[in-house]
Protein backbone atom coordinates (compact mmCIF):
# COMPACT_ATOMS: atom_id res chain seq x y z
CA UNK A 1 0.00 0.00 0.00
CA UNK A 2 1.55 3.53 -1.03
CA UNK A 3 0.62 4.89 2.40
CA UNK A 4 2.66 8.01 1.97
CA UNK A 5 1.70 8.84 -1.04
CA UNK A 6 -2.14 9.34 0.03
CA UNK A 7 -0.67 11.31 3.03
CA UNK A 8 -3.07 14.29 1.72
CA UNK A 9 -6.12 12.42 2.27
CA UNK A 10 -5.54 11.07 5.55
CA UNK A 11 -4.33 14.57 6.98
CA UNK A 12 -7.55 15.66 5.12
CA UNK A 13 -10.07 13.27 6.83
CA UNK A 14 -8.54 13.85 10.59
CA UNK A 15 -8.74 17.92 9.62
CA UNK A 16 -12.07 17.33 8.75
CA UNK A 17 -13.34 15.49 11.44
CA UNK A 18 -11.62 17.84 13.95
CA UNK A 19 -12.89 20.83 11.67
CA UNK A 20 -16.71 19.69 12.42
CA UNK A 21 -15.52 19.12 16.36
CA UNK A 22 -14.32 22.55 16.62
CA UNK A 23 -17.16 24.22 15.18
CA UNK A 24 -19.85 21.56 17.05
CA UNK A 25 -17.78 22.55 20.44
CA UNK A 26 -18.11 26.74 19.65
CA UNK A 27 -21.67 26.62 19.25
CA UNK A 28 -23.16 23.80 21.15
CA UNK A 29 -20.08 23.86 23.61
CA UNK A 30 -18.73 20.36 25.47
CA UNK A 31 -21.38 18.34 27.42
CA UNK A 32 -19.26 18.47 30.58
CA UNK A 33 -20.91 15.78 33.40
CA UNK A 34 -21.84 16.35 37.10
CA UNK A 35 -17.95 15.24 37.54
CA UNK A 36 -17.04 18.80 36.19
CA UNK A 37 -19.99 20.88 36.28
CA UNK A 38 -21.48 19.97 40.04
CA UNK A 39 -24.83 18.79 40.70
CA UNK A 40 -26.44 16.39 42.90
CA UNK A 41 -26.23 12.52 43.65
CA UNK A 42 -28.93 10.81 45.03
CA UNK A 43 -28.44 6.79 45.92
CA UNK A 44 -31.35 4.79 46.68
CA UNK A 45 -31.72 1.07 47.67
CA UNK A 46 -35.20 -0.23 46.20
CA UNK A 47 -34.57 -3.39 47.41
CA UNK A 48 -35.60 -5.32 44.21
CA UNK A 49 -34.56 -5.14 40.53
CA UNK A 50 -35.59 -2.17 38.41
CA UNK A 51 -35.59 -0.66 35.11
CA UNK A 52 -34.38 2.57 33.99
CA UNK A 53 -37.57 2.93 32.93
CA UNK A 54 -39.08 3.10 35.60
CA UNK A 55 -36.63 5.37 37.70
CA UNK A 56 -37.66 7.91 35.09
CA UNK A 57 -41.20 8.02 35.63
CA UNK A 58 -39.95 9.85 38.71
CA UNK A 59 -36.22 11.72 37.71
CA UNK A 60 -38.40 13.22 34.18
CA UNK A 61 -40.17 15.44 36.71
CA UNK A 62 -37.39 17.76 38.03
CA UNK A 63 -34.59 16.49 35.09
CA UNK A 64 -34.82 14.48 31.85
CA UNK A 65 -31.18 14.47 31.51
CA UNK A 66 -30.51 13.10 34.83
CA UNK A 67 -28.34 10.36 35.10
CA UNK A 68 -29.55 6.58 36.01
CA UNK A 69 -27.41 3.75 36.94
CA UNK A 70 -27.63 0.51 38.91
CA UNK A 71 -25.76 0.15 42.45
CA UNK A 72 -25.08 -2.12 44.77
CA UNK A 73 -23.86 -5.66 44.65
CA UNK A 74 -27.57 -7.16 43.83
CA UNK A 75 -28.23 -3.64 41.36
CA UNK A 76 -30.98 -3.08 43.71
CA UNK A 77 -29.68 0.64 44.22
CA UNK A 78 -30.20 3.17 41.89
CA UNK A 79 -27.95 6.30 41.41
CA UNK A 80 -29.22 9.44 40.10
CA UNK A 81 -27.18 12.26 39.34
CA UNK A 82 -28.46 15.91 37.82
CA UNK A 83 -26.42 18.72 37.15
CA UNK A 84 -29.14 20.81 39.21
CA UNK A 85 -28.06 21.86 42.29
CA UNK A 86 -31.65 20.63 44.08
CA UNK A 87 -32.42 22.04 47.17
CA UNK A 88 -32.93 20.25 50.65
CA UNK A 89 -36.03 20.23 50.13
CA UNK A 90 -36.51 18.98 46.43
CA UNK A 91 -34.53 16.16 47.36
CA UNK A 92 -36.51 15.59 49.93
CA UNK A 93 -39.61 15.49 47.65
CA UNK A 94 -37.70 13.37 45.47
CA UNK A 95 -36.62 10.98 47.51
CA UNK A 96 -40.46 11.05 48.99
CA UNK A 97 -42.00 10.07 45.52
CA UNK A 98 -39.49 6.86 45.45
CA UNK A 99 -40.81 5.96 49.17
CA UNK A 100 -44.78 5.92 47.87
CA UNK A 101 -43.68 4.36 44.60
CA UNK A 102 -41.79 1.28 46.10
CA UNK A 103 -42.89 1.58 49.86
CA UNK A 104 -39.70 2.55 51.00
CA UNK A 105 -38.56 3.72 55.13
CA UNK A 106 -36.40 6.45 55.95
CA UNK A 107 -33.15 4.16 55.77
CA UNK A 108 -33.47 3.07 52.22
CA UNK A 109 -31.97 6.46 51.34
CA UNK A 110 -28.19 5.37 50.96
CA UNK A 111 -26.26 8.65 50.59
CA UNK A 112 -27.84 12.05 49.15
CA UNK A 113 -24.67 14.42 48.32
CA UNK A 114 -24.03 17.63 46.44
CA UNK A 115 -20.75 18.09 44.17
CA UNK A 116 -19.72 21.37 43.98
CA UNK A 117 -17.97 22.99 40.43
CA UNK A 118 -14.93 23.67 42.58
CA UNK A 119 -14.39 20.20 42.76
CA UNK A 120 -14.51 19.91 38.73
CA UNK A 121 -12.69 22.60 38.41
CA UNK A 122 -10.11 20.88 40.72
CA UNK A 123 -10.62 17.86 38.22
CA UNK A 124 -10.31 19.56 34.79
CA UNK A 125 -6.78 21.10 36.15
CA UNK A 126 -5.52 17.85 37.72
CA UNK A 127 -6.95 16.08 34.44
CA UNK A 128 -4.86 18.55 32.09
CA UNK A 129 -1.46 17.96 33.93
CA UNK A 130 -1.70 14.19 33.55
CA UNK A 131 -2.00 14.35 30.02
CA UNK A 132 0.86 17.46 29.54
CA UNK A 133 2.97 15.33 31.60
CA UNK A 134 1.74 12.13 29.80
CA UNK A 135 2.71 13.66 26.35
CA UNK A 136 5.95 15.01 27.54
CA UNK A 137 7.25 12.21 28.93
CA UNK A 138 6.55 10.38 25.83
CA UNK A 139 8.07 12.64 24.04
CA UNK A 140 11.07 12.51 25.89
CA UNK A 141 11.75 9.11 26.14
CA UNK A 142 11.04 8.50 21.72
CA UNK A 143 13.60 11.93 21.47
CA UNK A 144 16.27 9.28 23.69
CA UNK A 145 15.26 6.08 22.12
CA UNK A 146 14.99 7.62 18.39
CA UNK A 147 15.37 10.89 17.92
CA UNK A 148 13.40 14.31 18.38
CA UNK A 149 11.16 14.03 15.30
CA UNK A 150 9.86 10.83 16.03
CA UNK A 151 9.02 12.40 19.24
CA UNK A 152 7.16 15.09 18.12
CA UNK A 153 5.71 13.31 15.53
CA UNK A 154 4.21 11.26 18.07
CA UNK A 155 3.07 13.62 20.00
CA UNK A 156 1.47 14.67 17.38
CA UNK A 157 -0.76 11.43 16.50
CA UNK A 158 -1.63 11.64 20.52
CA UNK A 159 -2.81 14.92 20.11
CA UNK A 160 -4.70 14.09 17.33
CA UNK A 161 -6.32 11.04 19.23
CA UNK A 162 -7.70 12.94 21.84
CA UNK A 163 -8.75 16.14 19.24
CA UNK A 164 -11.04 12.78 17.73
CA UNK A 165 -12.51 11.55 20.87
CA UNK A 166 -13.12 15.22 22.12
CA UNK A 167 -15.28 15.47 18.12
CA UNK A 168 -17.28 12.94 18.57
CA UNK A 169 -18.27 13.56 22.00
CA UNK A 170 -18.55 17.31 21.17
CA UNK A 171 -20.67 15.89 17.64
CA UNK A 172 -22.84 13.67 19.46
CA UNK A 173 -22.88 15.89 22.93
CA UNK A 174 -22.01 12.55 24.88
CA UNK A 175 -21.45 13.45 28.59
CA UNK A 176 -17.66 14.25 29.70
CA UNK A 177 -16.94 12.93 33.13
CA UNK A 178 -13.79 11.25 34.99
CA UNK A 179 -14.49 7.76 32.82
CA UNK A 180 -13.38 9.99 29.81
CA UNK A 181 -10.75 11.04 31.40
CA UNK A 182 -9.58 7.43 32.21
CA UNK A 183 -10.29 6.51 28.71
CA UNK A 184 -8.07 9.13 27.23
CA UNK A 185 -4.88 8.62 29.86
CA UNK A 186 -5.15 4.53 28.67
CA UNK A 187 -5.80 5.29 24.96
CA UNK A 188 -2.37 7.74 25.20
CA UNK A 189 -0.65 4.79 26.02
CA UNK A 190 -2.60 2.34 23.87
CA UNK A 191 -1.37 4.46 20.59
CA UNK A 192 2.01 5.46 21.47
CA UNK A 193 2.88 1.34 21.85
CA UNK A 194 1.62 1.11 18.29
CA UNK A 195 3.22 4.10 16.94
CA UNK A 196 6.48 3.31 18.45
CA UNK A 197 6.12 0.11 16.74
CA UNK A 198 5.84 2.00 13.22
CA UNK A 199 9.25 3.76 14.03
CA UNK A 200 11.20 1.67 15.57
CA UNK A 201 10.62 -0.35 12.09
CA UNK A 202 11.69 2.19 10.18
CA UNK A 203 14.54 2.98 12.15
CA UNK A 204 15.67 -1.04 11.45
CA UNK A 205 14.83 -0.58 7.93
CA UNK A 206 16.63 2.57 7.61
CA UNK A 207 20.18 0.33 8.06
CA UNK A 208 19.58 -1.92 5.60
CA UNK A 209 17.86 -0.80 2.24
CA UNK A 210 20.01 0.70 0.18
CA UNK A 211 21.52 4.49 -0.78
CA UNK A 212 19.26 6.24 -2.09
CA UNK A 213 15.76 5.04 -1.11
CA UNK A 214 13.23 7.76 -0.54
CA UNK A 215 11.35 8.28 2.49
CA UNK A 216 8.17 7.16 1.17
CA UNK A 217 9.54 4.19 0.28
CA UNK A 218 10.67 3.63 3.70
CA UNK A 219 7.83 4.57 5.28
CA UNK A 220 5.49 2.56 3.41
CA UNK A 221 7.44 -0.24 3.35
CA UNK A 222 7.77 -0.24 7.40
CA UNK A 223 3.81 0.26 8.07
CA UNK A 224 3.19 -2.22 5.80
CA UNK A 225 5.10 -4.59 7.51
CA UNK A 226 3.43 -3.44 10.74
CA UNK A 227 0.10 -2.76 9.91
CA UNK A 228 -1.17 -6.43 9.92
CA UNK A 229 0.03 -6.30 13.42
CA UNK A 230 -1.31 -3.09 14.34
CA UNK A 231 -4.64 -4.42 12.46
CA UNK A 232 -4.79 -7.69 14.62
CA UNK A 233 -4.03 -6.17 18.18
CA UNK A 234 -6.76 -2.91 17.58
CA UNK A 235 -9.46 -5.66 16.25
CA UNK A 236 -9.17 -8.27 18.93
CA UNK A 237 -9.21 -5.08 21.77
CA UNK A 238 -12.16 -3.88 20.10
CA UNK A 239 -13.77 -6.88 20.08
CA UNK A 240 -13.28 -7.38 23.99
CA UNK A 241 -13.75 -3.62 24.67
CA UNK A 242 -17.11 -4.03 22.33
CA UNK A 243 -18.96 -6.88 24.20
CA UNK A 244 -18.02 -4.93 27.52
CA UNK A 245 -20.19 -1.75 25.64
CA UNK A 246 -22.98 -3.84 24.53
CA UNK A 247 -23.09 -6.12 27.77
CA UNK A 248 -21.94 -3.79 30.33
CA UNK A 249 -24.10 -1.21 32.59
CA UNK A 250 -24.10 2.28 32.54
CA UNK A 251 -21.01 3.05 34.40
CA UNK A 252 -19.24 0.82 32.23
CA UNK A 253 -20.47 1.79 28.79
CA UNK A 254 -19.07 5.56 30.34
CA UNK A 255 -15.74 4.24 29.85
CA UNK A 256 -16.08 1.34 27.27
CA UNK A 257 -17.10 3.86 24.72
CA UNK A 258 -13.93 6.83 25.04
CA UNK A 259 -11.67 3.51 24.59
CA UNK A 260 -13.83 2.26 21.47
CA UNK A 261 -13.50 5.62 20.04
CA UNK A 262 -9.61 6.25 21.01
CA UNK A 263 -8.68 2.51 19.66
CA UNK A 264 -9.81 3.41 16.35
CA UNK A 265 -8.21 6.74 16.25
CA UNK A 266 -5.51 5.97 17.35
CA UNK A 267 -5.18 2.91 15.27
CA UNK A 268 -5.53 5.23 12.15
CA UNK A 269 -2.97 8.04 13.35
CA UNK A 270 -0.29 5.09 13.76
CA UNK A 271 -0.65 3.90 10.48
CA UNK A 272 -1.94 6.95 8.60
CA UNK A 273 -0.42 10.06 10.00
CA UNK A 274 2.45 9.40 12.23
CA UNK A 275 4.81 7.88 9.72
CA UNK A 276 3.85 9.96 6.90
CA UNK A 277 4.20 13.26 9.37
CA UNK A 278 7.63 12.22 10.22
CA UNK A 279 8.76 11.50 6.62
CA UNK A 280 7.29 14.85 5.51
CA UNK A 281 9.24 16.44 8.39
CA UNK A 282 12.34 14.84 7.68
CA UNK A 283 12.50 15.87 4.08
CA UNK A 284 12.21 19.39 4.85
CA UNK A 285 16.02 19.08 5.63
CA UNK A 286 16.95 18.64 2.37
CA UNK A 287 17.14 16.65 -0.78
CA UNK A 288 20.00 14.26 1.05
CA UNK A 289 17.09 14.09 3.90
CA UNK A 290 14.81 12.90 1.26
CA UNK A 291 16.90 9.68 0.89
CA UNK A 292 16.80 7.41 3.71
Amino acid sequence: MKIFEKRKLWFGISGLIILVGLVFTLITGLNLGIDFTGGTIIQIDLGKTFTAQEIREITDGFDKEAAITYAGEERTQVQIKTKLDLSETERAEIFDQFKDKYGLDAGSLVSMQKVGPTIGDQLKKQAFISLAAAAVGMLLYITYRFEFKFGVAATAALLHDMLIMLAVYAVMQIPINTSFIAAVLTIVGYSINATIVVFDRIRENRGFMKKGTSLAELVNLSINQTIARSMNTSLTTLLTIGMIYILGVSAIKEFALPLIVGILSGTYSSVLIAGPLWAVWKGKEGPKAGRA
